[in-house]
């Protein structure tokens, strides 16, 4: 006697099941970051006033210290060829900052709350506040070398030297972008990750960006010498300037490196925190 057996039913494909369910399937690659990257382009092409402060701002100051300042410290004009760099960073944290005041304003509005119920990973928002503030500010960073070559900066890099100058300020604003964003997760409220920000504003000034470090007293030399914002300047100084970068690259990448790291860390960890 033949037993026949019931044919076997094919199993649905996984987003079929999940859809079946009623659960969302998470998006694949990086799906979730483009939508995200998109979002903070949107809300950083709406906030016209703070755009436009971070590219302002630092033109004015490099217009300042040129004009200003300049005659005093160096009479022959070269000023500007030395402070470019600085400026070039310091237009880097202004537009830098702001991640960090987006960042508080979504975790205190319940957006993040709100995205955690959705079917994606929970670091993808802070990915689209990073990348998007990568962009936004090598715009600005373009914006500040035009006018720099207006008031007479005369780079004497070569098309090499040009990417990786380039390259190491795209570093910096990643870097110090992720560290924003960390302080915006760990501020209050964003008033706070705002105030929070302008105090990392003013380290640029205790470095070599505006004068030579051997002109300060001899404390704060100790000082300018040891800190981050030292090598990388003068590493973008030499590569723009075509002079000699000794161990500068080395200590400008090792404390990209260091600091990166440690944003990423405590950026996921305060981010896993705040969801308890």
């Amino acid at each position: 006697m033949t037993v026949l057996s019931a044919p076997s039913t094919p199993r649905p494909p996984a987003r079929v099941a999940a859809a079946a369910s009623g659960i969302r399937p998470r998006l694949r690659g990086i799906a979730a970051e483009r939508v995200f990257v998109r979002r903070s382009l949107t809300l950083s092409l709406r906030d016209g006033e703070t755009l436009s402060m971070s590219i302002m701002l630092p033109v004015t100051l490099m217009l300042l210290f040129t004009f200003v300042f300049g005659g005093a410290i160096e009479k022959d004009g070269s000023y500007v060829d030395y402070v470019v760099p600085g400026i070039i960073l310091l237009c880097a944290g202004f537009g830098a900052a702001s991640t960090a005041t987006y960042v508080s304003r979504d975790m205190s509005t319940g957006i993040v709350d709100r995205i955690r119920t959705m079917p994606l990973r929970p670091g993808s928002v802070l990915t689209g506040h990073v990348i998007a503030s990568l962009v936004r500010n090598l715009v600005s960073t373009a914006v500040v070398f035009g006018v720099a070559l207006l008031v007479g900066f005369r780079p004497s890099a070569g098309p090499l030297q040009w990417v990786a100058a380039f390259g190491v300020i795209a570093v910096y604003i990643l870097v110090i972008t992720y560290l924003y964003a960390a302080i915006g997760l760990a501020a209050g409220s964003p008033e706070a990750a705002a105030g929070y920000g302008f105090i990392l504003m003013f380290v640029p000034y205790l470095s070599s960006a505006f004068v030579p470090v051997d002109t300060m007293p001899a404390w704060l030399q100790w000082i300018a010498e040891n800190q981050p914002i030292t090598p990388i300047i003068e590493t973008i100084r030499g590569l723009l300037m075509d002079r000699p970068l000794d161990a500068q690259p080395y200590w400008a990448l090792g404390w990209c490196a260091l600091i990166l790291v440690v944003s990423v860390l405590w950026g996921r960890w305060l981010f896993g925190r705040a969801r308890h």
